[in-house]
């Protein structure tokens, strides 16, 4: 399965105390905005997320279509395929994308250990 663009989405207590350290690790400013209380953060080819009263856990976030650069792929496996494939092999989705649709959609699963697994097609 190609599961797209992979970055952690944290969940922060502050934004900019967050950002401040981020930063002082290397990474910079690549999407999202301060005033959206999310940024997202990268260094070299690694992405990370930071969002601010959005949800209670951290997610491992995959995005179907896009390059870790969020440049748009000419071949990807559209998240209801990914879908599709997960529920074959017997995978449990705790939200699913409508399989009629098409464009964006995302599904949410959990591993074994109760990580939150996030795969958000923007397209």
């Amino acid at each position: 399965m190609k599961l797209g663009a992979f970055s952690v989405s944290l969940s922060v207590k502050n934004l900019q105390v967050s950002k401040e350290f981020y930063e002082n690790l290397g990474f910079s400013v690549f999407a999202g905005g301060e005033e959206m209380n999310y940024l997202i953060m990268k260094n070299e080819e690694t992405l990370i997320g930071l969002f601010n009263g959005m949800f209670d856990k951290n997610i491992l976030t995959f995005n179907p279509g896009w390059d870790q650069n969020a440049r748009n792929l000419d071949f990807f496996d559209d998240v209801r395929t990914i879908q599709e494939r997960l529920k074959e092999k017997g995978i449990l989705l705790a939200q699913e994308a409508d399989p009629a649709s098409s464009g964006p959609g995302s599904i949410l699963l959990f591993d074994p250990d109760g990580n939150t697994i996030l795969i958000d097609q923007h397209r």
